[in-house]
């Protein structure tokens, strides 16, 4: 891995150049994403993230670390964790497995960060998960909704909603009167954990609620064709489309179904959340809508309290990604305040007593197999933009 120091994508030419980033380094405790610690002192905490910081799930990585920047600093500011300060070492897995696992290596080995946040995407929290569990080292992942991943072990967390509770909520949209379809066609990528378990938590709610599958169709995540897959939906005549797949394909997926002649109603879940999906699809998925763990539009002041914070730092609105990276960091600090020392053991015990956590992705209480109980939204494409519609309570 080449040590290539960015900040917003811009690559630093020469000392000449670098040397401001370096003071503000140790200014700030900023990181380089994909470059050395330089170790840690007795002042300070280190923790880590991975994420998909380039390729074609960027805006996950991006907005992720970008919530957790915020909650350290607001942290930070506030005197840190019994006086010390945190540090935030970022590595970008480029949306690879082998990436991920790599990078999580070195935080855990090299880097000896005392927790690691991460990742967004299920396959690439199963990737990172045993390592940090092998060695002892909490991992809260942000928004991994495949069951699997906390099942890896007792040093995994998560603070999203898992799939069986978000397919529920999807076919129970579907269902309801704002969309009343009793036919849905399932379009699924089948080399993705999130979306193949998305699908079969979306399939067995819908047939038990009383719909019928018309077709199962699948591809391969960075796919430039899906003409036959929807050719095969069109003949099924469904009411719905449930597409559990990332906004990339998804917007591709809609452009080719709106050209021929498909406009059934489209349906999905949160891996459909970045700014980037109306910039692929404008207005082909206007009348189409999505499962996710917060609103924008959301008046409650917690909530539009962060997003004034978020949007003066970062001149723009925070997703629903960046939303729950923000929670896992506060999460995972106020379990350090609690914790009686900062050994993996004892942050792991604290973490899995949080109940009731007043996050801005709703109130957050992590139960025994170290999931997260909570609601979710349901968001409408309008314009190209998600638009709050309702929210789902999880069953007592």
């Amino acid at each position: 891995m080449h040590c290539r120091p960015s900040v917003s994508g811009h690559r630093f030419l020469g000392f000449g150049s670098f040397l401001p980033m370096l003071m503000l380094v140790a200014l700030f405790g900023l990181t380089i994403p994909g470059c050395p610690s330089g170790g840690s002192n007795a002042n300070e905490i280190v923790i880590g993230h991975f994420g998909s910081m380039s390729g074609s799930e960027a805006t996950f990585g991006q907005s992720t670390d970008n919530g957790i920047k915020l909650a350290i600093e607001e942290l930070n500011a506030a005197g840190g964790i019994n006086g010390k300060k945190v540090r935030l070492i970022t590595y970008d897995d480029k949306g690879d497995a082998r990436e991920a696992g790599t990078a999580v290596t070195r935080l855990v080995t090299s880097d000896k960060v005392t927790a690691v946040l991460g990742e967004v995407a299920s396959g690439l929290s199963l990737a990172g998960a045993p390592i940090c569990q092998e060695n002892g080292v909490p991992m809260i992942s942000p928004s991994s909704t495949n069951p699997k991943v906390t099942k890896i072990g007792d040093m995994i967390f998560r603070v999203c909603f898992i799939d069986p509770f978000q397919g529920s909520v999807c076919a129970k949209f579907a269902r309801s009167e704002e969309l009343n379809a009793s036919k849905a066609a399932i379009l699924t990528d089948q080399a993705s954990p999130y979306s193949v378990g998305l699908q079969e938590e979306f399939e067995k709610a819908f047939v038990e609620l009383g719909g019928t599958i018309t077709t199962k169709q699948t591809y391969q995540g960075g796919d430039q064709d899906f003409s036959a897959q929807l050719t095969g939906i069109r003949g099924s005549e469904p009411d719905v489309i449930f597409i559990p797949g990332y906004y990339t394909d998804v917007g591709n997926i809609a452009l080719q179904a709106r050209k021929l002649g498909i406009q059934t109603p489209m349906l999905g879940g949160d891996g459909w959340d970045s700014s980037k999906l109306g910039e692929v699809a404008g207005k082909a998925l206007d009348g189409c809508f999505y499962s996710n763990h917060y609103s924008h539009e959301d008046p409650n002041p917690r909530v539009q309290d962060y997003i004034k914070k978020y949007s003066a730092k970062y001149k723009g609105t925070p997703d629903g990604l960046a939303a729950l990276g923000y929670d896992a960091a506060r999460i995972l600090f106020e379990a350090m305040k609690r914790s009686k020392s900062l050994s993996g053991a004892d942050i792991a015990a604290e973490l899995a007593k949080t109940k009731d956590f007043d996050g801005v992705t709703g109130k957050i209480s992590i139960d025994k197999d170290r999931n997260a109980v909570k609601p979710a939204v349901m968001l409408e494409m309008k314009n190209g933009k998600p638009a709050f519609v309702s929210t789902i309570q999880p069953d007592k």
